[in-house]
C-alpha cells in the first residue's frame, strides 16, 4: 500500500482525467469549479436579486457533489495519506523566494509571508488576499470559467475561447510570478 502514499505518476493521472473527460462529454456535461459558485447562489436565492442566477439549478447537482468529494478527499488526503513532509520545491524557487525575503514553506504549501495569520489582517496582508480573490473571481467570470474548466474541460471539448482562456491564465500567472509579485515584495 505504499503506492497510496506517493503522488499518483503523472501518465496516470493524465488517464484518468481524459477517461472522465470522455465519460462527461458521453454524458453531454461540461465540468468546472466555479461554475458551482453560480450554482450555489441560485440555491439560496440568488435568482430574486439578479437574473444571472435564474436558472434550473437541479440540472447542476452532479457538479456540486465533484465539488464535496474534492474536499472531503482533500481532507482525506491531507489526514490520512500524507506523511506530513510537505511539498518538495525546486531549489531554484525556494532561492528566487528568499531574494523576495519569503521563507520557503516548512511542511506545508503555502509561504507565512504571504498566507501566514498573523500577515493576513496587515494592510498589506488584506490588498493581497481581498485583491487576490476579486482578481481570480472577475477573472473566471470575465473568462467563462475557471482554471479547471477550460484547461480540462473546454479543451477536451475543443473549444477555442477556453485555449485563448488557458494561454491567458498562464501568461498572467508569469507576470504576476516573475514581475508583479517581486515589486510587491
Amino acid at each position: 500500500m505504499d503506492f497510496i502514499f506517493k503522488p499518483f505518476p503523472w501518465y496516470l493521472s493524465g488517464v484518468l482525467i481524459g477517461a472522465v473527460m470522455l465519460l462527461l462529454i458521453y454524458m453531454g456535461k461540461n465540468f468546472g469549479m466555479s461554475s458551482n459558485l453560480r450554482t450555489l447562489c441560485s440555491v439560496f436565492g440568488g435568482g430574486k436579486y439578479s437574473g444571472f442566477f435564474r436558472f434550473d439549478w437541479k440540472a447542476q447537482r452532479w457538479n456540486l457533489l465533484v465539488v464535496l468529494g474534492a474536499m472531503i478527499g482533500g481532507f482525506i488526503a491531507v489526514h490520512f495519506l500524507s506523511d506530513g513532509s510537505g511539498v518538495n520545491l525546486n531549489p531554484e524557487t525556494v532561492a528566487q523566494l528568499g531574494r523576495m525575503n519569503i521563507d520557503a514553506p516548512e511542511g506545508k504549501l503555502l509561504p507565512d509571508a504571504i498566507f501566514g495569520m498573523e500577515n493576513a489582517f496587515t494592510p498589506k496582508g488584506l490588498l493581497i488576499l481581498l485583491g487576490g480573490g476579486f482578481l481570480v473571481g472577475f477573472g473566471a467570470r470575465y473568462a467563462g470559467g475557471c482554471t479547471s474548466g477550460h484547461a480540462i474541460s473546454g479543451i477536451s471539448n475543443l473549444q477555442l475561447p477556453s485555449v485563448i482562456a488557458v494561454i491567458g491564465f498562464f501568461l498572467g500567472g508569469l507576470l504576476m510570478s516573475h514581475f508583479i509579485l517581486p515589486l510587491i515584495f
